[in-house]
């Protein structure tokens, strides 16, 4: 019979919380650098040159179509190669946001597409700006449509950075290997990662909800 023992493991709790902390950093600056990258790239697709739209483009769908192990390893091991060394949070950060700007490109791209024509007609008879438009008018309507969907892939790349321990980043999957191989308690370590995971989505999830009608788009 399985004998299991969490106090082994719950032993190790600064390795935990220190995991923890570093999840939640890389996913809050991810999060803040992916959706500014994803405005960026949602707007070049929408009004931009033709070139621009099929650069973003061509961007957008080279990191749809590619695992994010793929793109993290490299930023990690090949742009060294071209004389750039990262440390190994840097690089989770950077291949973080990319994978995360490519995703919000399209979400919020929808959203712009959705606003109404009469509407950014209307705040150009105000003699607002292109750029005032959509700052103003375009937008917050467009990040309202789309929030929960947004929400939902800043929480997925969350999750996902638990393959940047594999380039020996402190997050929490790192931890949890980390203990599990100093006690052997694998199936414990893991069962609590987990947990743990379960919780940061559900938190940050509402979190972001909470954040998003107050701050970026209003009620």
């Amino acid at each position: 019979m399985v004998q299991l023992d969490f106090g082994a493991v719950l032993s190790q709790w600064p390795l935990l919380a220190r995991g923890v902390a570093w999840t939640l950093g890389l996913t809050a600056i991810s999060a803040v650098l992916g959706v500014a990258t994803g405005i960026a790239c949602a707007w070049a697709r929408v009004h931009g040159a033709g070139w621009l739209r099929w650069a973003v483009g061509a961007y957008v769908e080279l990191v749809r179509n590619t695992p994010f192990i793929v793109q993290l390893f490299f930023v990690f091991f090949g742009l060294p190669a071209a004389g750039v060394k990262l440390s190994p949070e840097a690089a989770s950060i950077i291949a973080m946001v990319i994978n995360l700007g490519a995703y919000a490109a399209e979400i919020i791209r929808a959203g712009i597409e959705a606003t109404p024509r009469g509407q950014i007609e209307a705040a150009l008879s105000l003699a607002l700006t292109q750029m005032q438009t959509f700052l103003r008018v375009v937008l917050p309507p467009a990040l309202k449509k789309v929030w929960p969907a947004l929400v939902s892939q800043i929480i997925i790349v969350m999750l996902g950075s638990a393959v940047c321990g594999q380039i020996s980043t402190q997050e929490l999957s790192f931890a949890a290997n980390l203990i599990q191989s100093r006690n052997f308690r694998a199936f414990e370590a893991f069962i609590i990662a987990t947990a743990l995971y379960l919780l940061l989505a559900v938190g940050v999830r509402r979190l972001l909800n909470w954040l998003g009608p107050r701050f970026l788009f209003g009620k």
